[in-house]
């Protein structure tokens, strides 16, 4: 007896902090199976991706693979030309969000073109990220503040950090309870007491 064929989602993300639930939304459809990467950076080949690798075991010819953004599906152009190519031979749909599913010949020039862009634009935020740190850098040297008026580099702590323990153990709270007395997250209440 024949299985029927199956729709499937992929999802990655590169932080914790970031959720699948927009590209979800986004993607709008009801899927088979779904297959996420939370917390993987994008620097991570495709079929090293724990989700990703689970999905390459789980997929039969005559699938379709739905994706949010032709990104998800690589860590780089040739990445991800890569993983569509190993998908089509095997007998595998590739559907992108916003671009339709993508076919041998023409689908794959759009594709390994799109790939190209991605990538290029990942280098330039890379570039642009190093010269504004480089920048705050010189600036925090020269007068004290960096180019946008921080006293620091990094982001500020949400609150004095040994304020914040020496309250938690003053009395005797919880991670909760002193996140909730100073208006912090429980990660910052966490952190901050790994560090004292």
């Amino acid at each position: 007896m024949e299985t029927a064929l199956s729709r499937i989602a992929y999802y990655r993300v590169s932080t914790t902090d970031q959720s699948i639930a927009s590209q979800r939304g986004a993607m709008g459809g009801t899927f088979d199976r779904e297959f996420s990467d939370e917390g993987v950076s994008g620097a991570t080949l495709a079929a090293s991706r724990p989700g990703f690798s689970d999905l390459l075991a789980y997929v039969r010819e005559g699938d379709t693979v739905c994706v949010y953004a032709v990104d998800r599906l690589g860590r780089d152009a040739l990445d991800v030309q890569a993983t569509v190519r190993r998908l089509l031979d095997a007998g595998v749909t590739v559907d992108i969000h916003g671009l339709g599913p993508i076919g041998r010949g023409v689908g794959e020039l759009v594709l390994a073109v799109l790939a190209q862009v991605a990538d290029m634009e990942r280098r330039r935020i890379a570039e642009r990220t190093a010269a504004g740190r480089e920048e705050a850098r010189r600036s925090l040297e020269k007068t004290g503040k960096t180019h946008r008026g921080k006293v620091s580099l990094g982001r500020l702590p949400a609150a004095d950090p040994e304020e914040v323990v020496a309250w938690r153990k003053a009395n005797a709270a919880s991670i909760a309870q002193t996140a909730k007395q100073f208006g912090i997250s429980t990660a910052s209440v966490s952190r901050y007491c790994q560090r004292a």
